[in-house]
């Protein structure tokens, strides 16, 4: 993985101060990461986030007797899932901060060149046009929440993002060449990643997934202690964010279940007895038995098998794609080489749709 060399440091080991930055250079630079990909738990455990590729224009909300979560779009929409990847990569950059023992302020100023290296996102032009407007929704979602976070609670809504600006330097041609991303964080996941420290590490096949396997993922890892944990189908549709019918939930699920690529756990759908007067109206008066979700964490042995087995596909995924030598078209927004979605599911059960919402 190619990533952009780090600011060179003095002799003395001692950051260079902004007065110390060489000539030309405009930012001190907080990438690249070299840690791992890291989450605060909340972002994990609740559905923040739209599962979506496209524009998702509605209101997204949570309610349980304990969490209640609002999310309003900007005009650009919700922000969505893959949105989410900047969050999660400033989150990292953050906690591998707190850990090395350096001071951490709530700007951060990073490459977009190692920003799509973690990701795994392709460095075409098409994927800088999507990084500036997954910055304007981040910024322009607004968020209201009375989880606390670093033993406060707030009134109100907050952004993702107070601040996202795009820093550029001009060729001698007049072209102009991204310098630097720059963006303030939230003080509520500031607060919460700084003071509650509730930060859990990604497996570094998340970016690999789909938007529903992504939260499946997030989910099983904040929420799972122990072996596991099982759920009801309505409930675990909640909590993932699910917003279209319990029956496209449920052919979603199968096909996940059938594809067995969330790292680290099993997925499992249990159908338990069902009352024998309960009707299925959706299914005009055929009864269905309830189904419960059931997650397990995999033996250590075997997770390194399901990783290799779900890089394998998203290699073969590639070169099935890939054109031959004579043609050279640029690749698809939705198919990238490096960044493919193997057996990810909208609502309807269909694997390829471009929408998971």
């Amino acid at each position: 993985m190619t990533r952009t060399p780090p600011v060179k440091r003095p002799k003395d080991g001692k950051p260079i101060l902004p007065s110390r930055i060489p000539q030309g250079d405009l930012f001190l630079l907080d990438s690249p990461l070299y840690g791992e990909i890291r989450g605060e738990r909340s972002l994990m455990a609740f559905p923040f986030f739209a599962l979506s590729k496209n524009a998702w224009m509605k209101p997204l909300s949570y309610q349980t007797d304990t969490v209640t979560i609002e999310v309003r779009p900007s005009a650009g929409g919700v922000a969505t899932i893959y949105d989410k990847e900047i969050v999660l990569y400033i989150a990292s950059l953050m906690a591998a901060k707190l850990e090395a023992g350096d001071d951490v302020a709530q700007d951060f100023v990073f490459t977009a060149h190692d920003l799509f290296s973690v990701t795994g996102s392709n460095h075409s032009a098409r994927s800088y046009g999507r990084l500036s407007e997954a910055l304007e929704r981040l910024q322009g979602t607004q968020i209201k929440t009375n989880i606390e976070a670093g033993g406060e609670g707030e009134e109100g809504f907050f952004s993702w993002l107070s601040e996202a600006k795009l820093h550029y330097t001009k060729t001698r041609a007049g072209e102009r060449r991204l310098k630097a991303v720059k963006v303030r964080l939230c003080d509520w996941l500031f607060r919460a990643i700084l003071l509650d420290r509730h930060v859990l590490d990604y497996a570094a096949t998340y970016f690999q997934l789909g938007p529903i396997e992504r939260r499946i993922y997030e989910v099983a890892r904040s929420t799972a202690e122990g072996d596991g944990f099982e759920i009801d189908l309505a409930t675990f549709r909640l909590q993932i964010g699910y917003q279209n019918p319990l029956a496209n939930f449920r052919a979603a699920l199968r096909q996940i279940v059938a594809a067995d690529t969330i790292p680290d756990y099993r997925l499992e759908l249990v159908e338990t007895l069902a009352d024998p007067d309960a009707i299925d109206t959706v299914r005009r008066g055929r009864r269905t038995n309830p189904v419960r979700v059931v997650i397990t964490r995999r033996p250590a042995q075997l997770t390194d098998g399901v990783s290799s087995s779900l890089s394998r596909m998203v290699l073969s995924t590639a070169e099935a794609s890939a054109p031959s030598q004579s043609q050279s078209p640029s690749p698809s927004p939705s198919q990238s080489p490096t960044r493919a979605a193997p057996q990810s599911s909208d609502e309807s059960g269909n694997p390829d749709s471009d929408d998971a919402i």
